[in-house]
């Protein structure tokens, strides 16, 4: 068990994007989302682009800080219960 964390941890394990686990919904969603993001693209200008990828990036990033706090509160949750 303490290497499936050890690796979720470490990001070799991404469980949002492991499609055998996400929904028909979700599946939908994430091509839709593909769809919008590439269509956005073709229609900025370059500096546009340069500042849509940064808005991506930090919105990664804070994603995966929410992410990684309900993970943390789940596992100390969980591992308190025993």
């Amino acid at each position: 068990m303490s290497s499936i964390i050890n690796e979720l941890w470490h990001g070799n394990i991404i469980p949002q994007e492991d499609s055998r686990t996400n929904s028909k919904e979700m599946k939908e969603l994430l091509g839709y989302m593909s769809r919008h993001h590439e269509e956005l693209e073709k229609s900025f200008t370059d500096e546009q682009k340069e500042t849509f990828e940064k808005f991506h990036d930090c919105w990664s990033e804070y994603m995966s800080l929410g992410e990684a706090a309900i993970f943390e509160y789940a596992f100390n949750t969980n591992f308190s219960q025993l």
